[in-house]
């Protein structure tokens, strides 16, 4: 995994944990990696992994059993949603408009590259 320079770690892996949710790849009620599975796998100290999980706990996106480890929560798409749906239109959405200004893009332009990502990355066997 790729860290940028401008977020904290932790915020990052949470990023990270939470697409993985998203796509489906860690289900609902399933046991996610360990915190030092999880540290090892992203080469990160395994206290920036607990932090990650102490946050996404609280978010309601995972929970923890006690001797066993840690879980995806039965609500976590929709926090996941709801959480990133917000920080995107507030932070990285007016900026993008700013940008698609200053270069004079038009929305049909971003639609058909919005299509073209989509068929791209996210064919439909892997979104569930």
């Amino acid at each position: 995994m790729e860290f940028k320079g401008n977020e904290a770690i932790y915020l990052q892996i949470a990023d990270y944990v939470s697409e993985r949710i998203l796509l489906g790849k860690w289900a609902i009620n399933e046991k996610i990696p360990s915190v030092r599975e999880l540290a090892a796998d992203l080469q990160v100290n395994p206290n920036t992994v607990m932090r990650t999980y102490e946050h996404l706990q609280q978010a309601r996106i995972i929970f923890n059993k006690r001797g066993i480890g840690f879980f995806v929560a039965e609500q976590a798409k929709e926090e996941i949603n709801k959480q990133q749906r917000e920080r995107f239109m507030t932070r990285d959405l007016p900026e993008f408009f700013r940008n698609m200004y200053l270069l004079e893009i038009s929305l049909e332009e971003i639609k058909g590259k919005y299509e073209t990502y989509l068929l791209n990355h996210y064919k439909d066997e892997d979104k569930q």
